[in-house]
């Protein structure tokens, strides 16, 4: 619209003269360092009764303000609700009144005076004393149509907080999630540990790492895609309970699901399998929707799930099987797998064989399906080179990943703890990676040595945090659950 951008120049340069006019009536209120508040806007109001006639203090923002002569009214909004201000020219003198024309929507401020209700029968408190503390030189959207602009809202998340309160609420429970997680955790005898975020070998998971080097040393460094191979170490060294909960790394697409870096949870336990990590996992996220939401039973985007545990359980032979008619039970060789891709339209990769074509299968004919709660197990060997082997069928291993809404929240396996079966399965990854695969495991011969000085019989779990918080929030993408989402950098 033409003029917009000047009328918009001209408000900050208002915005910036009043600042530069109280500092020279000697209130620059960037010079003040503290307000003593004494009560938030909700437990005045929810403690009406109590608190009716007394004084209060508040500290907040200014998100409205609407006068009537010697009379003004402004909504102040704190880290907890809203509240309206009673301002009388009576009360706080006329010269005080006065300076209220220096005030903005956007600043801050602090408040002391009694609590009442109005004519209409809105609590408020009836100003003795205004304090600007931080005047804003910037302009907030205007409040009936909001900050709407996803992109704009990621960007400048601290003006998606004052603007959209609701945003606020995802955070809150986000955090009430995580520390369920933790609770869970904590009251079984896990220990909470930290590993290396930067490490000299990408391990724990087939992932495209970031890459840095460290002056010092003069060597290459990648940020963690995973921090499994560091837990399972502690494993080795006689811890029998570990977890972990922090970002991880992953140089790989974006998309409504997937943020380059992001939050996971790895838990490793000794003498235990991966039967034991399904009801892990299932008690886990039922456990953090409890503590959250007061319930198991959510609507995700218009869908009901049911989180209750047990979950739905399914070998992926049986998924391909139930959902394309294809029965690998009775496939055997890598040609007739393959002749089987061709004819279901997949992309032929080289080195592909019959377990990649059965993970193919399953992730393009099957995840899609997958809405309620389901353990798929029984990944075949060729895509889980840190898990163990199937007795009964030894092209299979012990794994399942856990889906939700259709998207996989949880992977978790008996751990691969025979160091000559390992070391064979990294060599086959240097392999793929030579061949072309980005994403297939570096060799790490200290993680194989670890295992030579043995791993105890150990179940492992991943969980994908913020998916999690996703279905439990009824969020859309997944940067609606981070506070500060990766962004491309805006042209200047």
């Amino acid at each position: 619209m033409p003029g917009t951008e000047e009328n918009i120049n001209e408000m900050l340069k208002i915005r910036r003269e009043k600042l530069k006019e109280l500092q020279e009536m000697g209130r620059n209120p960037f010079l003040i360092e503290k307000f003593q508040y004494t009560h938030h806007s909700t437990t005045i109001k929810e403690n009406f009764e109590e608190l009716e006639e007394k004084t209060v203090s508040v500290a907040g923002r200014i998100m409205s303000r609407r006068g009537h002569g010697k009379v003004s009214f402004m909504d102040l909004q704190d880290s907890k609700g809203r509240i309206q201000l009673f301002v009388k020219m009576d009360l706080i003198g006329e010269e005080e009144y006065k300076s209220l024309g220096l005030l903005d929507i956007g600043d801050i401020v602090g408040v002391t005076g009694e609590v009442f209700k109005t004519k209409t029968g809105e609590i408020s408190i009836r100003v003795r004393e205004l304090t600007l503390l931080t005047k804003s030189l910037q302009i907030l959207p205007e409040k009936f149509h909001g900050l709407k602009d996803p992109d704009l809202r990621y960007r400048q998340r601290y003006v998606d907080l004052i603007v959209n309160p609701e945003v606020k609420e995802t955070f809150i429970l986000r955090t009430k999630i995580i520390k369920a997680i933790r609770e869970y955790l904590d009251e079984r005898d896990f220990l909470e540990v930290e590993t290396p975020i930067l490490n000299t070998i990408a391990g724990g998971a087939n992932a495209r790492p970031f890459i840095t080097h460290h002056n010092t040393l003069d060597i290459d460094m990648y940020l963690r895609i995973a921090n499994e191979l560091y837990l399972k170490r502690l494993i080795v060294g006689g811890f029998e309970k570990v977890y972990e909960m922090g970002r991880m790394f992953r140089n790989e697409g974006m998309s409504y699901k997937h943020n380059p870096e992001f939050t996971s949870i790895e838990l490793y336990q000794a003498y235990a399998d991966y039967e034991d990590m399904m009801k892990i996992t299932e008690e886990i996220v039922a456990y953090a929707a409890e503590k959250a939401l007061g319930t198991t039973k959510i609507n995700y985007q218009g869908k009901e799930i049911d989180l209750t545990p047990p979950w739905n359980r399914m070998t992926m032979i049986e998924a391909v099987k139930k959902y394309t008619g294809v029965d690998f039970n009775e496939i055997d060789s890598d040609e007739e797998a393959l002749k089987i891709a061709k004819e279901k339209g997949l992309e032929i990769k080289p080195g592909m064989k019959r377990g990649h074509v059965i993970s193919e299968m399953f992730e393009e004919f099957c995840e899609v399906h997958l809405v309620q709660p389901t353990f798929i197990t029984h990944h075949p060997v060729e895509v889980s080179p840190l898990a163990k082997r199937n007795p009964e069928d030894p092209r299979l291993t012990n794994r399942f990943e856990a889906f939700i809404n259709t998207w996989e929240i949880a992977n978790a396996f008996s751990e691969l703890n025979d160091p000559i079966d390992q070391k064979e399965r990294f060599l086959e990854q240097v392999r793929q990676r030579e061949a072309g695969d980005a994403e297939a495991h570096m060799m790490d011969y200290d993680f194989v040595n670890a295992l030579e000085v043995g791993l105890p019989p150990t179940g492992g779990l991943g969980i994908g945090v913020d998916r999690l918080v996703m279905i439990l929030t009824n969020q859309p993408s997944i940067r609606d659950v981070i506070l500060f989402p990766t962004m491309k950098p805006i042209d200047d």
